[in-house]
């Protein structure tokens, strides 16, 4: 029996697939901290405005590591596991690297609309980064409410999907 014959057709609820979300940030947290600590005193970095752009990309890159990383391996990310979660592609297929690669670039669709607001009008302040991030991730979620198989944009778009992978019992 192939993969694809199994792929339900039903995709697991949004409320799941947003914990799953949440908890690749908590995990990821102490990922950038550590990449981020690691490539200031590789770069003897002495103030946090001084080589923001090589912390942005290096932090970016690492990022990718990690989603692409695991999405080619396994189709989930320690998250995914834990909520019981699989990206697959629309035929049930694993990803393959350049699949994978464009995901991660669509999946900042999550938040790059919120941050062009943020730069667009000029706004300070932790309380209005965090309402125009909170706006966006809410208006990406409807999107993806609107959708009739309840799929991500970047899922349309990359031709893939997030299945629901329940451990094999012996």
């Amino acid at each position: 029996m192939t993969l694809a014959a199994v792929v339900p057709t039903t995709p697991p609820g949004l409320a799941r697939r947003f914990a799953a979300f949440l908890y690749d940030g908590v995990l990821l947290f102490g990922v950038v901290f550590f990449s981020g600590f690691l490539y200031s005193v590789l770069t003897r970095q002495q103030h946090a405005m001084q080589g923001r752009t090589g912390m942005a990309i290096t932090l970016f890159l690492v990022l990718a590591a990690y989603f692409i990383g695991f999405w080619t391996r396994s189709g989930q990310t320690l998250a995914m596991k834990t909520w019981h979660l699989r990206v697959v592609t629309e035929d049930g297929q694993p990803l393959r690297w350049p699949q994978a690669t464009v995901r991660y670039l669509l999946s900042w669709l999550w938040f790059l609309p919120a941050l062009a607001s943020v730069s667009a009008f000029d706004l300070h302040g932790g309380g209005a980064i965090i309402g125009c991030l909170l706006g966006g991730i809410a208006a990406y979620l409807l999107v993806a409410r609107l959708h009739p198989q309840r799929q991500f944009l970047h899922d349309v778009i990359c031709r893939t999907r997030v299945i629901t992978q329940l451990p094999i019992r012996s």
